[in-house]
């Protein structure tokens, strides 16, 4: 597909599911991307931790690409980049605190001489061939947060990218209901926004809110250590959380790389300017326990986040014991309920007390909930209505929330909809291919191919391997040796390895070795055959004949 005297829109990401934000825009045969995301892998991916997008669309297409043009810093709409964007061979433009996030995941990778990344000033405007963008500060979970106008030759894109209201800001500076109202009297062909919080009835609330309430709650713990666990990226939190400790009376401490990077690099743009020192772990170890307060990764339950390590009681060197307080400021992200029940249970055996979002006012949605998203609709009057970022339920909801506030238009793309915006939009042109990928160690695969897919079979049903070897006579030259891996037999396992190799032995009796591969098949059927009536399991099943 090759765009010509239409304006299309086609998500390759962050469609269907919450994360992996990838978005683009084409127009007279050329195209755009705004956001290359990543999400967390899940039980889907056995032993990967990284899920990126598949971008086999835009790479075939890639000299029709004009840039990258990025909306804020979360992973979720930056984490591709380091794998993903030198294949593409275009320049990334990303606000001052964005941008150092980007140059600190290039430098790690060895990529910051191969991808070009271009600083465009908050409010600043760029040109990439019929596309003009101009940033729009919105208040999020991070700062920088934008939302992008998207000018082309068949009218206006708004762009929200992830957005709330906020009245009292900690950090940044949003736009204001007036000039939202401006940019819509100047007419907006398109909204394409947030779906996340649709199901929620309320405003998502001020940051200044859960000062108060961590204020508070922490404030009234005259004993005991103090650990808050965030996101590293909210920025605002992290100075929120340094006032608490100052007025707390507590020493300040970091613990997961991630927060470091956040400090440093929002510190070097002009944030984060008041936080107080944070002192070393052995500093913080060797204070009285009512004088730290530690702030920590690992809210959604990441096995080598810090909150897990200390909570096993593994970290090198920070500890907590019975009395302590744990604060979740933050919402679990859905799919990962049962990582951080893991983590709290451990926590709560050790009688330490935990205190989440749901008995104090210690967190805030970055994402608009229903009054937010019918303002934005009231000041933005957008022809059409194009929900992304979230999952199908949440989008289907959002369409008829737009519709419901005076919108005409509204349609719920999946990822891979090439829907054209004008003219005489929006149509469905096309289901273009849209896929994942996953970072399996140093190597990246397809998330539906082989490996993945004998990956989940050796999980399920676990590992046969059988070693044969034959005799110049054509017939096995010794018993033949099995081993079982992941396979449920644990006080008869002797006698099923056993049983095994005497089907292994009788089925190679009865082959012709010379016929290669179907006489090593018929060994693997008549194991895993005596696999499946012991175990009700089909394992994987290895045989390696070796001819004398």
């Amino acid at each position: 597909m090759t765009p010509g005297d239409e304006l299309i829109f086609l998500p390759l990401g962050g469609s269907g599911e919450i994360g992996m934000n990838v978005n683009l825009y084409g127009a007279h045969g050329k195209w755009v991307m705004v956001d290359l995301g990543m999400t967390f892998a899940d039980p889907r991916y056995p032993g990967v931790d990284l899920v990126l997008p598949d971008l086999a669309f835009i790479e075939e297409r890639r000299k029709d690409l004009l840039g990258i043009v990025l909306t804020h810093g979360h992973e979720d709409h930056i984490g591709a980049i380091p794998y993903l964007a030198a294949d593409l061979g275009v320049p990334l433009y990303a606000t001052p605190f964005t941008a150092g996030l980007i140059a600190k995941k290039l430098e790690e990778e060895g990529l910051q001489d191969e991808v070009k990344l271009k600083i465009v000033p908050m409010g600043g405007t760029l040109k990439l061939g019929p596309f003009g963008f101009t940033y729009v500060a919105l208040a999020h979970s991070i700062p920088e947060g934008n939302a992008l106008i998207i000018d082309t030759p068949y009218g206006r894109v708004f762009h929200t990218g992830d957005w709330k209201l906020d009245d009292a800001p900690m950090m940044g500076n949003p736009v204001t209901a007036a000039e939202l109202t401006k940019i819509g009297d100047d007419g907006v062909l398109a909204l394409v926004g947030d779906s996340t919080n649709v199901f929620n009835p309320e405003a998502s609330g001020s940051e200044s809110d859960v000062k108060d309430g961590l204020m508070r709650l922490i404030k009234a713990r005259k004993a005991g250590r103090v650990l808050v666990t965030t996101f590293a990226s909210n920025a605002a939190r992290l100075g929120t959380l340094g006032q608490v400790a100052k007025a707390a009376g507590r020493e300040l401490v970091l613990a997961g790389r991630s927060m470091d990077r956040i400090v440093q690099v929002a510190q070097a743009s002009g944030y984060l300017k008041d936080l107080p020192p944070p002192i070393d772990w052995d500093a913080a170890m060797a204070l009285p326990r009512n004088k730290v307060l530690i702030l920590c990764t690992g809210a959604q339950g990441e096995p080598q986040a810090a909150l897990s390590r200390i909570a096993d009681g593994t970290h090198p060197k920070l500890r907590l014991e019975a009395g302590d307080l744990v604060v979740y400021s933050s919402k679990q992200i859905p799919g990962n309920e049962l990582a951080i029940g893991r983590v709290q249970n451990t926590l709560a055996a050790r009688g330490i007390d935990i205190v989440t979002e749901k008995q104090a006012h210690v967190h805030v949605s970055g994402h608009p909930g229903q009054p937010e998203l019918e303002a934005m609709y009231e000041w933005i009057r957008p022809e059409i209505a194009i929900p992304v970022h979230g999952e199908r339920r949440h989008m289907e909801e959002h369409a008829k929330l737009a519709l419901a506030n005076g919108v005409k238009r509204a349609m719920v793309p999946v990822n891979g909809s090439a829907i054209r915006l004008a003219p005489d939009g929006p149509v469905l042109l096309s289901h273009e291919k849209a896929g994942r990928l996953v970072l399996d160690g140093d190597v990246i695969l397809p998330s539906d191919g082989a490996t993945i897919v004998e990956r989940r079979r050796l999980a399920h049903n676990g590992l046969i391997a059988v070693s044969l070897v034959i005799g110049k006579n054509g017939l096995p030259a010794a018993t033949p040796r099995v081993s079982a891996h992941g396979v449920p037999v644990e006080e008869d396992k002797d006698e099923f390895l056993a049983a095994c190799a005497e089907a292994a032995e009788a089925a190679a009796a009865k082959g012709d070795p010379k016929r290669g591969s179907h006489f090593a098949e018929a060994i693997r059927v008549a194991v895993r055959r005596v696999a499946r009536e012991w175990t009700g399991k089909k394992p994987v099943t290895d045989v390696q004949v070796t001819r004398l």
